[in-house]
């Protein structure tokens, strides 16, 4: 049995990113019906309404789900009560150091995957105790590597020096994209954009219309002295842009930056003034779907692309 659906007690080894203002209980719910996993980003949640996305959660579905939780949250030690008052089993842990809560959530029975992307911190994460990891790649949308080191290159490289399971993120949006992410060594793999723009995503529609009709090149790795962002190019990224290339400090990036950003953009749905995170593919995605026919397509590709390499092995005669 493949270890990440064996880990997690899913159908199908496809996960769902916790992203912020996009991944709110309808959206990881939908997932976790559908056969993979849904996840709630806690990250653009208070403690209570977090709370609430829970408890809503796991009335919309008896499948497994998790939480997403930023290591650097203000109010840290408030989401770890909360996630563990309300029998989260899952939690997968990003933007921060997993040694000082990994035995903590472990301790109360909950499997924790870590997200990183260089083999440095992959050991490290290993090292405390984490179950599985998440290797992101550079082409990933939201808070990404400063070594800009793409999916293709990263995921071989993790493979290469660690134990546990590995899932694969970045510019994965297609069966074609999961069967050559499992070609470089991954176990499963965890799907943002693509679900960005599903129909039980929390993100403005004006946000999904803009990830549909955008092209190649129309992101962006911005902010590397704050923490590295991948964003839609619009106003804002050009201001960040400009005040980049004119040599601006990082004092001066977290002013322009201010606060509720990505609010404003993703969640409220101001296109030109709002900080709008989402990964390279979604030059690739086309269309506003429900989550499940998202998923469906991801696998059914996948099977398909298995069938297609087989047919190809027979005949090199291989």
């Amino acid at each position: 049995m493949n270890p990440i659906c064996k880990l997690f007690n899913i159908k199908y080894p496809i996960i769902q990113a916790g992203m912020v203002w996009c991944s709110g209980w309808k959206l990881a719910s939908a997932v976790s019906n559908a056969g993979g996993l849904g996840i709630i980003g806690a990250g653009s949640m208070y403690p209570e309404v977090l709370r609430e996305h829970i408890q809503k959660c796991k009335k919309a579905t008896d499948k497994p789900f998790g939480v997403n939780i930023p290591l650097l949250y203000p109010n840290i030690q408030e989401i770890i009560d909360i996630v563990i008052d309300e029998g989260v089993k899952i939690v997968f842990s990003s933007a921060g150091n997993p040694a000082t809560w990994t035995k903590i959530l472990k301790d109360k029975g909950i499997t924790v995957v870590h997200v990183i992307a260089n083999t440095k911190f992959a050991l490290k994460a290993e090292e405390v105790g984490v179950d599985a990891i998440v290797a992101e790649g550079f082409e990933a949308g939201g808070h990404n590597g400063r070594e800009e080191t793409t999916t293709l290159c990263l995921i071989p490289m993790i493979k290469a020096v660690v134990q546990i399971p590995v899932i694969a993120a970045g510019g994965i949006g297609s069966g074609k994209a999961m069967l050559a992410a499992f070609a470089l060594g991954a176990d499963a793999v965890q799907v943002g954009s693509a679900f960005a723009v599903a129909e039980e995503s929390s993100a403005h529609p004006a946000f999904k219309h803009k990830i549909i009709a955008a092209a190649e090149g129309d992101t962006k790795l911005a902010l590397k002295k704050l923490v590295p962002v991948r964003l839609l190019k619009n106003e804002f990224a050009n201001t960040i842009a400009f005040a980049e290339a004119e040599g601006a400090s990082r004092t001066e990036l977290m002013e322009l930056l201010g606060r509720a950003r990505a609010k404003l953009g993703m969640f409220e749905g101001d296109m030109e003034e709002g900080e709008l995170e989402i990964g390279q593919v979604s030059a690739m995605l086309k269309e506003i779907r429900p989550a499940s026919v998202i998923l469906e397509e991801i696998w059914q590709e996948f099977k398909t692309e298995i069938a297609r390499i087989k047919q190809l092995q027979n005949e090199l005669d291989l």
